[in-house]
């Protein structure tokens, strides 16, 4: 069932005490981390209220599980985490603001600041530069510490799929940035499969 404005700041805190519970067992950086983390998780839903940008905001907070992550397993935050959180970074901007684009007119109503607001006339280009930006940060990663062709062709495909996107937005319908956000995730997906798929087919030999 729905839950009162009273009774979700009350799920809020239970969750985020329970969240601090576990990051008790992790290290300093990550503990300092976790402050962080909880300020830019606090101050998102506003961010829309004083930022023109909100959905590069959304990006550093969708994304900062990524330092979390590092800071946890190896107390340090190497240059390869922040790579990984600029690629996350544009990527979220990119679906984001095709999200943003399906809203605009509503959000004008409303007084909220969006990307696709901001940007204007230069909405589509901005949305695949994010995708390139995020493909070019992967694809720089991926060289510098020695990744196979398997990650490259999951970049690949996911930079066939971006091209797609262009195609469904550039004439910024409804129908078609909507489409264009719910099928993001296969861009994601196709990285993933990319990463994944010979640490697979290692497992796979190793057990035969």
């Amino acid at each position: 069932g729905e839950i009162g404005p009273r009774e979700a700041i009350a799920v809020g805190v239970v969750f985020a005490a329970l969240a601090f519970a576990l990051v008790l067992y992790l290290n300093a950086l990550a503990i300092g981390l976790s402050f962080v983390a909880l300020a830019i998780a606090w101050s998102y839903p506003f961010s829309k209220r004083f930022f023109s940008m909100p959905q590069a905001y959304l990006g550093i907070a969708f994304g900062f599980g990524i330092p979390m992550a590092y800071a946890a397993i190896q107390a340090r935050l190497p240059w390869e985490c922040w790579a990984l959180m600029a690629a996350n970074v544009c990527y979220a901007f990119a679906y984001d603001t095709e999200y943003a684009m399906v809203d605009r007119d509503d959000d004008l109503k409303l007084g909220i600041r969006t990307s696709a607001i901001t940007l204007g006339r230069w909405d589509v280009a901005a949305v695949m530069a994010g995708y390139a930006g995020m493909l070019a940060i992967l694809a720089g990663l991926g060289i510098a510490i020695g990744l196979r062709w398997p990650y490259f062709a999951g970049l690949a495909v996911a930079a066939g799929l971006a091209a797609r996107h262009w195609w469904l937005i550039r004439d910024r319908t409804r129908e078609g940035c909507f489409k264009a956000f719910m099928n993001a995730n296969w861009i994601g997906a196709a990285v993933f499969a990319g990463i994944v798929a010979p640490m697979l087919a290692h497992w796979i030999r190793g057990g035969l």
